[in-house]
């Protein structure tokens, strides 16, 4: 079945029946157990290790610290992405070793590393293990980091100030405030967040004598980006002599994606010990070694002419960025706010400002949404704002301002430049399958019931982005097609979606089609999937693979059927010679001689896919609990693959967003630098009783920097999502005063707000 149509995933077989090669469930069992010593304190200096006791305990193969890494040359973690300061100096980043080496910077900074024959002598070796420390003052907040006089993180960055980085126009944004008939304002501070997968992080080893060749599988969102800069930055290993392999992936949404210590080590201590190893972080682990997200404090002001029209935005914001750059970190909150932050509108002139900050936490990157969920709250709730202190409705105040598709493509004040929308459309859409003008209605009979009730609306959008070193290659056997992807799935159902682009063009049925992805030996080229970029990179090229295919083969088939390449068309799957009935199938050409495609991605990553989300909710005064009543989501994702996994895309992204919306937050202890939401007993995440049925539509506006149309949607509903729940409980609680209340929005807040 071809494109549009809504396939069922294929790769749900095997994972409903417990069938899916997963990082640990695949591991061999002779494999020695990795077990990573971390540090208890969030700033320290390490005076010691002495190792000898727990080197002698039952099972242990070897204890590996920073004398040895360092010993060995290991380099540092980097990061890829920059961002740089009004006179163009690079960001400062200081160096991020596997171990650390000195001091530790954060709870859960790796100090050793033990490899035993269990588990349990591992565990056990580990507590014998004697590290000395210095306890030394942290920083956790950005507001400790940047005051004067505060303890550095690194001794080499002064004053914890990682950039200082602008983005706009400053003087035509004062210009715009100076003359405008009104000024609303708003300081939001945008929690952290940790990401909790199905499947932690974890990886296994084998060592291969004759090549000289460690294998490490991987839970990731690609191999080779991890593959390259490991060998190249970390090991300084040929590549060669390290094949990196994903099998199937329950869940990444950010963090599985940058490089890791963990991975980087135990390709290191295999090559080291000749030997397999195997890994898997424990829950708790986890909160304490993967990337968190968020973590930023902002302020707007948003200037209106007397009709109300938008003329100025200026944001001013600090960003945690944690100990070190993790591989994307500078780009997230900075330009991933400013991708975004003119939203669905017009606005002509915007000003952006940011001090980012390490601080002594875990590091920061990306999360689904990556920057503009935390900016798309900002924009909405300011705009609700500025629509109650102007005497107009928050519908009304959008409509006057929404960007309209003889707009487009729109050239954004931010400098980014959006392909194609028809906001107002949109707009009027999602408010119709709301009926938005049913709310009064509903309002009345849940205030008879004592509660109140809200509605909040979300015009939201998503910058698409993501790595486009894609070759992809197509190859025709007798029996089906073999796709070789860049990309790595995470569960999104690529093995489905790429088969039907490869299924329309070439005429294959989807079930004779196999996606291989996920190995550095067979496909060495590959951006990995992040960015909601996957349909379009590897979508785009596999149908130019696939039209290469059809140009080889037809020069095969005109050799078979006697005639020119001339007289050769393609049609449903067949060669046929023009005006008569003679024809060979593609499979059957390929049973002569196997024969494929290839290609390399060639269009624009970027398209901005957009939506409205409508969120209704009542709050019980009494006990501040809110209940989401319905929440209406009307996308337009350009052309679309298979509407199935599009649905199954928007509700999972609506049910991200409303957990950072509701409940979703990494404390840590201002004074000792602790992590208190360390485990699933502190750290809350939405259920399904939690969380309404979804009504979701979607409208078609194909992107024009593609040849497919495509926009990608996994993460743009999460942007839309903090919004329209933030409106819609602050629209409930307005008739008491409550102008704001800072995400997560908790049932102790909205009490606490009511009861001030």
């Amino acid at each position: 079945m071809s494109v549009g149509q809504p396939v069922a995933r294929r790769e749900d077989q095997r994972f409903l029946t417990g069938r899916g090669s997963y990082t640990d469930n695949t591991a061999p069992a002779d494999a020695a157990h990795v077990l990573f010593v971390r540090s208890p304190h969030a700033h320290a200096r390490v005076v010691g290790i002495d190792k000898e006791a727990g080197r002698a305990a039952p099972g242990v193969i070897a204890i590996f610290t920073s004398v040895d890494t360092a010993g060995d040359g290991l380099g540092h973690l980097p990061c890829i992405s920059e961002i740089k300061d009004p006179a163009g100096n690079r960001h400062r980043e200081p160096a991020h070793l596997p171990m650390a080496v000195g001091k530790v910077r954060h709870v859960g900074d790796i100090v050793a590393m033990v490899v035993a024959g269990t588990l349990e002598q591992a565990r056990d070796a580990a507590e014998l293990l004697a590290v000395d420390y210095e306890e030394l003052p942290a920083v956790v907040t950005v507001a400790q980091a940047l005051a004067p006089g505060a303890p550095l993180v690194h001794d080499e960055v002064a004053g914890n100030l990682m950039c200082h980085w602008q983005r706009g126009n400053a003087a035509a944004t004062d210009a715009a405030f100076a003359k405008a008939a009104h000024v609303s304002s708003l300081l939001i501070r945008s929690p952290r967040q940790i990401v909790h997968y199905m499947e932690t992080r974890a990886a296994w080893s084998s060592w291969e004598a004759a090549s000289d060749t460690a294998t490490v599988t991987l839970s990731s969102q690609g191999v080779q980006i991890p593959h390259r800069l490991m060998c190249e930055r970390v090991l300084n290993l040929a590549k060669d002599k390290l094949r990196l392999i994903t099998q199937d992936v329950g869940g990444g949404f950010g963090p599985k994606y940058p490089i890791s210590a963990e991975s980087s080590l135990i390709a290191w201590a295999t090559r080291k010990l000749r030997r397999g190893l195997r890994w898997s972080a424990e829950r708790a682990e986890h909160a304490l070694s993967d990337s968190h997200s968020r973590d930023l404090v902002a302020s707007a002001e948003l200037a209106l002419d007397a009709g109300g029209r938008f003329i100025g935005l200026r944001v001013r914001a600090q960003a945690n960025f944690g100990a070190y750059l993790s591989m994307f970190a500078p780009s997230i909150p900075t330009t991933g706010l400013a991708k975004v932050i003119s939203g669905l509108y017009r606005l002509p002139a915007i000003d952006i400002e940011f001090d980012c900050a390490f601080t002594n936490t875990v590091p920061v990157d990306a999360i689904r949404g990556a920057g503009k969920p935390e900016a798309l709250f900002l924009l909405e709730r300011l705009i609700d704002i500025a629509a109650h202190e102007t005497k107009r409705s928050p519908a009304d105040l959008r409509r006057l301002n929404l960007l309209t598709a003889a707009d487009m493509p729109y050239k954004a004040a931010s400098g980014y430049t959006y392909d194609a929308a028809d906001c107002p459309h949109l707009f009027e859409q999602a408010l119709k399958v709301a009926d938005e003008a049913g709310f009064p209605a509903r309002r009345a009979a849940s205030e008879k019931t004592g509660l109140r009730r809200g509605i909040g609306l979300s015009c939201h959008l998503h910058g698409t982005g993501g790595i486009a070193d894609e070759h992809s290659v197509v190859q025709v056997t007798p029996k089906g097609l073999v796709a070789f992807a860049g990309t790595q799935s995470q569960g999104q159902g690529h093995e489905t979606v790429f088969a039907q682009v490869l299924s329309q063009t070439l005429g294959v049925p989807v079930e004779q089609i196999e996606v291989r992805q996920g190995d550095t030996r067979t496909i060495p080229h590959g951006g990995g999937t992040g960015g909601s970029s996957s349909t379009i990179i590897t979508g785009t090229t596999l149908k130019r693979a696939a039209d290469v295919v059809i140009q080889r083969g037809r020069d095969l088939a005109a050799e078979r059927l006697e005639t020119s390449p001339a007289d050769i068309v393609f049609k449903d799957g067949s060669f046929e010679v023009v005006g008569t009935d003679r024809r060979i199938g593609l499979l059957e050409l390929a049973e002569h001689k196997p024969f494929e495609g290839d290609a390399v991605f060639a269009d624009k990553i970027e398209s901005f896919p957009t939506g409205v989300m409508v969120c209704e909710v009542e709050v019980d005064p009494d006990t501040g609990a809110v209940r989401i009543d319905r929440l209406t989501s009307v996308t337009d994702a350009g052309v679309v693959v298979n509407p199935r996994l599009l649905d199954g895309q928007i509700h999972g992204g609506i049910a991200h967003g409303l957990g950072n919306a509701a409940m979703e937050e990494a404390i840590y202890d201002e004074e000792t630098g602790q992590l208190l939401t360390g485990t699933l007993m502190d750290y809350a995440l939405p259920r399904a009783e939690d969380l309404p049925n979804f009504t979701v539509e979607t409208i078609v506006t194909p992107s024009p920097n593609n040849m497919l149309g495509f926009k990608g949607v996994g993460e743009l509903p999460t942007n839309g999502a903090l919004a329209a729940y933030g409106n819609a409980v602050l629209d409930a609680l307005r008739a008491d005063g409550v102008r704001h209340i800072d995400l997560p929005i908790t049932a102790q807040k909205v009490w606490r707000a009511l009861n001030r």
